[in-house]
């Protein structure tokens, strides 16, 4: 019996783009995400794996497209893996299908293992080039998201009791904008 082919495509924010993930490869579905991978609670992720069934092939680019860390990688083969599922990483050329070899686990422990070692030094490396950036004064940090009328207008609001969300919706940011100044004593703590 002939499954589908269904792709996982998952870039971490909007802004990137996500067309050379499985760009060529014939798909009879793809779910995706726009999401950071820090965990398996992601959207796309939770519907490709409730879809997909015995000789599916789920194919990604790679497998820190799939999981940022070895544990949920492992685990999300194996959930797949013990459906029948097929899994695919084209980067690195492998194929799990649940009755890999012991040598084909061992392969998945550790080409997992490099790609969360190349994750943890690309945040040190950029952590290390944020320092420099500071120290040479070419780092300012996270821009703000409200102007210092609009900061004013939110405090206006809070204090006249209008509810963040409607304030965050007025101005077109995230509730989380609103509780990120609020935290940083920028407006006034009015629950």
């Amino acid at each position: 019996m002939k499954g589908q082919r269904i792709g996982y495509i998952r870039v971490s924010s909007l802004e990137q783009n996500n067309s050379r993930q499985l760009d060529g490869i014939e798909l009879d579905g793809v779910y995706e995400d726009k999401i950071s991978a820090k965990d398996t609670n992601r959207p796309g992720l939770q519907a490709m794996l409730g879809y997909v069934r015995q000789h599916d092939i789920v194919i990604a680019h790679s497998m820190d497209r799939l999981a940022r860390n070895l544990d949920d990688l492992r685990d999300i083969v194996r959930k797949l893996t013990q459906k029948g599922v097929k899994v695919q990483f084209i980067k690195e050329n492998l194929v799990f299908s649940g009755d890999d070899s012991a040598m084909s686990q061992l392969l998945l422990s550790v080409m997992g293992a490099f790609a969360e070692f190349e994750r943890s030094l690309i945040k040190e490396r950029q952590r290390e080039g944020i320092e420099l950036a500071k120290k040479r004064g070419a780092y300012q940090g996270r821009q703000k998201c409200l102007t210092p009328e609009q900061v004013s207008m939110v405090s206006d609001a809070i204090r006249s009791g209008v509810a963040k969300a409607r304030i965050a919706r007025n101005l077109g940011v995230s509730r989380e904008t609103i509780y990120r100044y609020l935290r940083s004593n920028d407006l006034p703590s009015v629950s």
